[in-house]
């Protein structure tokens, strides 16, 4: 998943994203290590996926509490 497409989504479907990904990265470790899964490198796009909805969510978290900060300011 690209950057840009996960910023075009909503917060709500960003969260919902990131519980479906993570129990789909257990789900592969699981496979992984009972010697099922063939294609290892789904491990790592899964988990750089969910760190880039992660960041974005803290991006988003940062950027609207500098604004309700600086309007309590003013």
């Amino acid at each position: 998943m690209k950057i840009h497409e996960i910023r075009e989504m909503k917060t709500e479907e960003i969260v919902q994203r990131i519980n479906d990904e993570e129990k789909n990265l257990v789900d592969l470790r699981f496979s992984h290590q009972l010697k099922q899964l063939t294609n290892t490198s789904k491990l790592k796009l899964l988990k750089k996926d969910v760190a880039r909805m992660k960041t974005i969510l803290k991006e988003r978290n940062a950027q609207s509490q500098s604004v309700s900060g600086k309007g309590a300011d003013a």
